[in-house]
């Protein structure tokens, strides 16, 4: 199966990773002073990984966050999300989100792409959030649709406009009805894609014909992220070019392999791995994320708590056993 093509940015800049054939890594590429989007030459990473949000006496953990960051990227992930919903961005502040994109920017120095969820339901808010991001050094933006306030399809091809209009960097929009009640439909998202830096859609459902339906009704470079970890594989193989992981903050490199398999058609070396994470991804879809995931990785890594942040609370003791069975058929050191 043909892959879509991928993009990158039209003029080199400074904050964005490039791949290396020769070194097998990521290096930064030379200015970002006047950068300009082409769709047709933007790249990004095939393995996004949604960070949780450690935290230590309901205070950021700073020290574990940079540590978890650090982690990943030595474990192979190819770029990090931060301060979304596994993030518990609902709970933090404007200042505690900026904190989190400054140490993850400073973490990563410029070796994986750093893309800052900036989403809320008021677009004065989100801009404000977005161009913080991107003064803090974001790479990229994830924003969602627009929750509890519900509106329609205008309002919400205006509200991406307006977040698009305010800043440089790119944007990925995130398309999540199970949390917003909202879904941004195809011929929303067609208007959407004509957006120079409106660049692609996580898709947050096993829902293939609602990725049909996108497929057909926007530009063929626009980028297609799997949010759902169950679906990922299934997502890949019907065309999508990449994937947001919430299983990826305890397996990264697992993970990162299936997408890679997945980038070079080797979907029997995909399926295999696929196989290997079913318990774990399902013990982690058992209770609201990110408490399970948060469990995990404290089971991983003494230094992460567990902790939560109200109205979300740690999950119970069987879904923590369920968890720790799936970590260790996985010989994630417990």
């Amino acid at each position: 199966m043909q892959m879509p093509p991928s993009i990158a940015p039209s003029r080199p800049r400074s904050d964005w990773p490039h791949r290396s054939a020769a070194r097998g890594s990521l290096w930064p590429a030379a200015d970002i002073s006047e950068m300009t989007f082409s769709k047709r030459t933007l790249s990004f990473p095939r393995s996004l990984t949604a960070l949780a949000t450690p935290f230590e006496h309901d205070n950021l953990a700073e020290k574990a966050f940079a540590d978890l960051v650090a982690w990943q990227i030595e474990q192979g992930s190819e770029g990090l999300v931060v301060g979304g919903v596994t993030g518990e961005a609902p709970t933090l502040s404007p200042e505690e989100r900026r904190r989190l994109i400054e140490i993850a920017v400073e973490t990563a120095s410029r070796r994986v792409p750093i893309v800052a969820a900036t989403g809320t339901n008021c677009t004065r808010e989100t801009i404000a959030l977005t161009q913080a991001a991107e003064a803090a050094g974001a790479t990229a933006a994830l924003i969602v649709t627009p929750y509890y306030n519900k509106p329609n399809q205008e309002g919400l091809y205006r509200h991406f406009r307006e977040v698009a209009n305010s800043v440089g960097i790119p944007l990925i929009l995130e398309n999540d009805p199970s949390r917003t009640c909202m879904e941004i439909r195809s011929e929303t998202l067609a208007k959407l894609a004509a957006t120079p830096n409106i660049v692609g859609v996580e898709d947050v459902t096993c829902d293939l014909s609602r990725f049909s339906a996108h497929s057909l009704s926007s530009a063929p470079n626009f980028i297609r992220w799997s949010g759902d970890d169950s679906a990922s594989l299934l997502f890949r193989m019907a065309g999508g070019t990449c994937s947001v992981s919430v299983v990826a903050n305890v397996v990264p490199r697992l993970w990162a392999h299936m997408q890679q398999a997945c980038a070079a058609g080797d979907w029997n070396r995909a399926k295999s791995i696929q196989t290997r994470l079913k318990p774990l991804v399902a013990a982690l879809q058992l209770e609201t994320n990110p408490a399970p995931v948060k469990y995990a990785l404290s089971l991983a890594h003494p230094w992460f708590s567990p902790t939560m942040r109200l109205p979300l609370t740690s999950v119970s003791r069987q879904i923590a056993c369920a968890i720790a069975s799936a970590l260790k058929d996985l010989n994630v050191r417990s």
